[in-house]
């Protein structure tokens, strides 16, 4: 049986706290989680899923389909119920399939989850946007851009498809300092005038990359005499207000904007779900730090308070460790 090392070596140094697990073997894993589904002993199964890296549960979920001829999902989805089931089908998911299925979600039923949708659209990069249209396509059979046109309004469905369809202009590292300076200046005649004018907002914020953007935030404030969160507090309304207040926010420092989320909606199993799936292999270690700071709380010490049972072990393997 051969092991899979191939990409274990390229995690050192990441900020991400899932890594590949060393010595993998895929078809001994699918062997061992239909041990765990036959004996109802979930604690297998999550030990498992939650110490594998999201290629590795990739291989896991085709090698169980190959010696059982059913889909892992199929099986787990009767298998569990409530949170843990929906914490496990997340980690059996592609990232850009994560992403797509609650860009899904937040735009299902009564209502728009408007926080849910701009965590997706403000914390991911436009390349991986272009990846989730394409997952949210062949997942629901539907457009996303159709979606969030048909489920917002006004302004806030022209920075929503902004966010969707962004292209950062500035090559990272270089700084211009002639667009930092047109930046500031349109940014600040905007809402100069007693008829704020958003477009410029919405353009410049979805279309410049965050270094570029926190030299104009910077340049801006002095100009003006007050925060970047005051500006929109006070200059914009509504959805729009919501959105450029998050989409600010994650400029500034996406892993505290997390720890925010993280921090008041910790009865929320989505969002716990959604931070601690979306980002383990990304930046978990800066979100976590982040937390601490806010709540003078490890988020490791926090999974252990809130949650019980083989759902606390699942979130506490994503974290990984405690903040001393």
């Amino acid at each position: 049986m051969d092991i899979d090392n191939s990409d274990h070596g390229m995690w050192w140094g990441t900020l991400g706290t899932v890594r590949p697990f060393p010595g993998f073997i895929a078809d001994e894993d699918a062997r061992e989680i239909q041990l765990s589904v036959d004996k109802k002993d979930f604690a297998r199964l999550v030990r498992i899923l939650t110490n594998r890296n999201n290629a590795q549960r990739q291989k896991i979920a085709q090698a169980f389909q190959k010696n059982s001829q059913k889909e892992l999902s199929a099986v787990l989805k009767k298998a569990l119920s409530g949170p843990l089931e929906e914490l496990m089908l997340a980690l059996l998911m592609t990232p850009t399939q994560f992403d797509a299925h609650r860009l899904r979600q937040s735009m299902e039923g009564m209502g728009t989850d408007e926080e849910a949708l701009l965590e997706v659209l403000c914390t991911r990069t436009g390349p991986h946007l272009k990846e989730v249209m394409v997952a949210y396509r062949q997942l629901y059979g539907r457009y996303l851009e159709k979606d969030l046109e048909s489920e917002t309004s006004k302004d806030f469905t022209k920075l929503v498809l902004a966010l969707v369809m962004k292209e950062e202009k500035n090559v990272k590292g270089l700084i211009d300092y002639h667009l930092i300076s047109e930046d500031v200046k349109a940014l600040a005649e905007a809402i100069g005038s007693k008829k704020v004018n958003s477009a410029p907002w919405i353009q410049i914020l979805t279309s410049r990359d965050p270094d570029h953007l926190n030299r104009v935030f910077s340049r801006l404030e002095m100009l003006k005499g007050e925060t970047m969160e005051k500006m929109v507090q006070s200059n914009f309304s509504g959805d729009l207000k919501l959105g450029l207040r998050i989409l600010v926010s994650c400029i500034q420092n996406t892993p505290l904007f997390l720890a925010q989320r993280l921090h008041g909606s910790l009865k929320k199993s989505s969002v716990v779900r959604g931070v601690m799936v979306g980002r383990c292999e990304d930046d978990l270690l800066c979100i976590r730090r982040e937390f601490k700071k806010l709540n003078n709380m490890s988020l490791y010490s926090t999974i252990q308070k809130e949650f019980k049972g083989d759902l606390q072990e699942a979130l506490l393997a994503l974290c990984r460790s405690e903040d001393m």
